[in-house]
């Protein structure tokens, strides 16, 4: 894209920090504003969902190109790399980002969940004024800094979510690379045990940790622990633990002050090499190409 000439320059613009999404990439977060355009594309380790209560956005995300209006809603793991690239000025939009172990306590069906975690997006258009109302309520229970308030935000919001299964909907096919060609059908006590090792994982991910101290905090064997989370999630332990640091790295990499041998040894990698190999395998650049391309887009920003 061809910064001087794009139009966004004079539209709010999302810029990762230590703060968002990326750098907060086991918390659970909801919002509700007009939309800030990407002028990059960003990816974090949060299962998402917008809503769009007003005007119209247009997402790339996974080789699709996908243009939702007002009553639009849309659910997908935000794991690979997507970017909301324009959107009305009157655009609102409202949802959350929630991580695998919320996810994973949710009663999707098997086919939902496997199919969102293989990279497809669900869409549906069957939304009423209650979702319009609801939205912006549980965002503002989830900032009331009262935790009963947050809590009932957050429970009636998975509970909005799970309905979205039981009206129509579609699943728009993955048309990028994944590494979740073989997900198989899992139980519900198999995701129960997929949200403990998440929880592990979301607290201990910028510490030396392996797939034995994930499965012992499941009650798992190793090899069976691994076994099931890749066929739940499509992932391999590994690929998920980085894909934590990643995140963090991500945001990381915003500051000025960022220097990158730092940020791989901060964000939990053992080494610089790693550390490049991993980010260039989802970014498709170098954390340096990308600090200085992440700085470049701040220019434009208002």
């Amino acid at each position: 894209m061809d910064l001087a000439e794009s139009k966004i320059g004079r539209r709010a613009v999302y810029q990762p920090g230590a703060s968002s999404i990326e750098g907060l990439p086991t918390a659970l977060q909801m919002f509700h504003n007009h939309p800030p355009v990407m002028l990059m594309p960003h990816w974090h380790v949060q299962v998402e969902v917008n809503y769009i209560m007003q005007g119209s956005v247009h997402y790339r995300m996974n080789g699709h190109e996908i243009s939702m209006k007002a009553g639009d809603m849309c659910l997908f793991w935000g794991g690979q790399p997507h970017q909301m690239d324009d959107c009305s000025e009157d655009a609102i939009y409202a949802g959350g980002h929630l991580p695998l172990v919320y996810f994973f306590r949710m009663r999707l069906p098997i086919n939902i969940s496997s199919r969102l975690m293989k990279g497809e997006i669900l869409f549906t258009s069957a939304t009423d004024a209650a979702d319009k109302e609801n939205f912006p309520r549980w965002v503002r229970y989830a900032k009331s800094g009262d935790p009963a308030k947050a809590q009932h935000a957050l429970d009636e919001m998975l509970l909005r979510v799970e309905r979205i299964a039981l009206e129509p909907y579609s699943l728009l096919p993955t048309l990028g690379p994944t590494d979740a060609d073989d997900i198989e059908q899992f139980y519900p006590q198999s995701s129960r045990s997929v949200a403990r090792m998440c929880d592990f994982i979301a607290v201990n991910f910028l510490q030396e940790i392996d797939s034995v101290d994930i499965a012992r905090a499941a009650d798992l064997h190793p090899k069976y622990a691994m076994n099931l989370f890749k066929k739940t999630t499509g992932m391999t332990l590994s690929k998920y633990v980085n894909l934590l640091r990643l995140s963090h790295a991500q945001a990381m990499l915003m500051n000025d002050e960022a220097n990158v041998l730092q940020v791989a040894m901060d964000s939990g990698f053992g080494s610089i090499s790693a550390f490049n190999k991993s980010f260039r395998h989802i970014a498709g650049m170098s954390p340096s190409d990308f600090r200085r391309d992440a700085r470049m887009v701040t220019q434009y920003a208002p």
